[in-house]
C-alpha cells in the first residue's frame, strides 16, 4: 500500500484530527438528544462528521499498486493571511457588527488567492453577508450585532 496523492492524505490527517479534537472537546458539554440539542450535540457530530470525512479522504490518497505523486511545498502565505481573516473577523465583531466583520473577512481572505479580482470579492462579500443576515440573524434568531456600535448607539 502506497500513498498516491501526499497532499489528499495529509488534509485528511488533518480532518481526521480536527473532527476528534471537535468531539473530545465537546464531550465536556450537555449533550441532550436530536429532538433537544444540548450545546456539546452539534459539535460532537460535526467533528464525528469531519473525522469520518478525513478517513474518506486518507482512504482515497491510498493505491496498493500506484505510481506515487509527491507533494507540493505548502503554500504557508496564504495559509496565514486566511487565518489571520478569521481572527481579524472574530475580533471585529463585536464592535464593527456582523456586516462589516465579514466585509473584512472576506477581503482578507481573498487577498490569499492568486486569481484576486475585486469583482469576485464583491460577490462573495454581497453573497455571504446576505446569507448570514438570512440564516443567522433572521430565521435563527441570534444576537449579532449586525451594524457597529457607534452607529447603533
Amino acid at each position: 500500500m502506497k500513498i498516491v496523492r501526499q497532499k489528499d492524505f495529509a488534509s485528511g490527517l488533518l480532518y481526521i484530527a480536527l473532527g476528534i479534537a471537535f468531539a473530545v472537546a465537546s464531550y465536556g458539554y450537555r449533550m441532550g438528544t436530536a429532538s433537544r440539542m444540548g450545546p456539546g450535540y452539534f459539535p460532537f457530530w460535526l467533528g464525528i462528521l469531519m473525522a469520518a470525512i478525513g478517513v474518506m479522504v486518507v482512504l482515497g490518497a491510498v493505491r496498493f499498486h500506484a505510481e506515487p505523486q509527491k507533494m507540493e511545498r505548502w503554500a504557508l502565505r496564504p495559509l496565514f493571511i486566511i487565518l489571520a481573516s478569521v481572527v481579524v473577523f472574530g475580533l471585529l465583531l463585536d464592535t464593527l457588527g456582523l456586516v462589516l466583520s465579514l466585509i473584512a473577512l472576506v477581503v482578507g481572505s481573498s487577498l490569499a488567492s492568486h486569481e484576486f479580482t475585486w469583482r469576485a470579492t464583491l460577490i462573495n462579500t454581497l453573497v455571504l453577508i446576505a446569507f448570514a443576515l438570512v440564516v443567522f440573524v433572521y430565521a435563527l434568531n441570534l444576537q449579532f450585532p449586525v451594524w457597529p456600535t457607534f452607529i447603533t448607539g
